[in-house]
């Protein structure tokens, strides 16, 4: 995986969420959602593989569980690692692999179907996913024609974690739009001598996913799927337009905290401890695995960290995620209905009540979950509706989107470095995405 296995913690399961009051308590969308007919699988032996170890393997084998009850199938959970390339290709090359995998970025759906290594997805699979996903992440989990993939578990992008005490000595307040971000939240900071911005930049990866909510929320979502798919190129006005934006914190000194050159040199977590532990800036701007980081430098989720969802810059409220993809190996009735299990409302909803957990499952509702905060991130996936977007880096080829030092990664790092060159860092970057898409 590109980017950190580091999801909510346990300490979530118990704590409360101070970002912009307290969640109402919503509840899904009435859908047409139903659970999968019980089969009976007595004595059926099921592998699956994902990526999860420790306390999140512990979870989703309670998903495991429950199916095992249902069903009489016997499941065998094999963990892959954080390669999981390394640990399905050796498998898949010798003929033995698992009936079901979990994929860390749906760009593998793409490879595996390519190698004719993943089965279609049967039509009870399928149903529920119609039943209980938008048509953007069916498509998602689709390749050739064909859909393969299902996604089971998502990470929340779209937010701005804050130090309240900073906050407070400050007088400053959260913000719901990009200008008052700039204009209002970043400025009252600065003023009081507190770096609004702690910038992970040394981590490429972070800063793709601030340009991915910044244009999300500018170009709007069928701008976003365009040039996801390099159909419109990165010398766009829609990318002028998102960059000229970053530029309002890039460009300011005072609102980086050690300036460029020192964000440049700050990794992700230390962005995070920055913050929280040694109390020197106010916000991280990254996704719901902060809490993590958050927690190890002594902060409480909810009272000394709290979060505000990511400004709107134009139309769109952004709702970005990362996620994992299951997908079939095999096609046997035993990995149809483990998969047609782990994609309906019924699995998710077992799921949901373990900590470090967010659903894509429009049908899952947010009274599950066991904290205000994940319940507030669930509130925001299912009432962005058809708006929610996968990573977008995690979507392009690697070479663009998912190599340090390389595409996307160093192109916006170096204008980190220099926020006036929008022009040069748009050229850059098509020049690379022109490159690694048509490869």
């Amino acid at each position: 995986m590109r980017k950190p296995a580091i999801l909510l913690i346990a300490a979530l399961a118990v704590t409360a969420c101070g970002g912009g009051g307290e969640a109402a308590s919503p509840s899904a969308p009435a859908g047409s959602a139903s659970a999968p007919a019980a089969k009976s699988l007595d004595g059926v032996k099921i592998e699956i593989a994902a990526k999860w170890t420790g306390d999140e393997q512990a979870n989703f084998e309670k998903v495991l569980t429950a199916f095992e009850a249902k069903t009489g199938a016997d499941v065998i959970y094999a963990s892959t690692g954080e390669d999981t390339g390394a640990y399905l290709g050796p498998r898949i090359e010798g003929g033995t692999p698992p009936d079901v995998a979990v994929l860390p970025q749906p760009g593998l759906v793409q490879q595996y179907a390519d190698q004719n290594a993943l089965k279609p997805l049967s039509a009870g699979v399928q149903k529920q996913i119609d039943d209980n996903y938008t048509p953007y992440w069916k498509e998602l989990g689709s390749a050739n024609g064909q859909v393969y993939g299902v996604l089971v578990k998502a990470a929340h992008k779209s937010m701005i974690w804050y130090r309240t005490a900073a906050f407070e000595d400050a007088g400053a307040a959260e913000a719901t739009t990009w200008d008052d971000l700039i204009g209002k939240t970043a400025q009252t900071l600065a003023d009081a001598g507190t770096p609004p911005f702690s910038l992970c930049g040394a981590s490429g990866w972070t800063l793709t996913d601030l340009f991915e909510n910044v244009y999300l929320s500018s170009a709007g979502p069928e701008n976003y799927d365009k040039l996801a798919k390099h159909e419109i190129p990165w010398t766009d006005p829609s990318v002028t337009t998102a960059l000229t934006k970053m530029a309002q914190i890039f460009g300011k000194p005072d609102f980086v905290l050690g300036g460029a050159s020192g964000a440049l040199q700050t990794d992700f977590p230390t962005c995070v401890t920055q913050v929280y532990g040694q109390k020197k800036a106010a916000m991280v701007i990254e996704a719901d695995f902060v809490a993590s980081s958050a927690t190890q430098s002594g902060a409480v989720i909810g009272e000394d960290a709290k979060i505000m969802p990511f400004p709107t810059v134009g139309d769109t409220a952004p709702v970005v995620l990362g996620g994992d993809v299951a997908v079939a190996l095999k096609d046997t009735p035993g990995a149809m209905a483990l998969l047609e299990f782990m994609a309906s409302k019924e699995g998710g909803e077992i799921w949901a009540k373990t900590p470090g957990y967010l659903s894509p499952n429009r049908n899952v509702s947010p009274d599950n979950y066991p904290s205000e905060l994940t319940k507030q991130l669930a509130q925001t996936i299912i009432s962005a509706g058809e708006s929610v977007r996968y990573d977008m880096s995690d979507l392009a080829p690697s070479a663009f989107g998912g190599t340090d030092g390389k595409g996307e990664w160093k192109h916006l790092q170096d204008f980190l470095r220099d926020p006036a060159d929008i022009k040069g860092t748009q050229e850059k970057l098509e020049a690379d995405a022109a490159k690694s898409y048509k490869e």
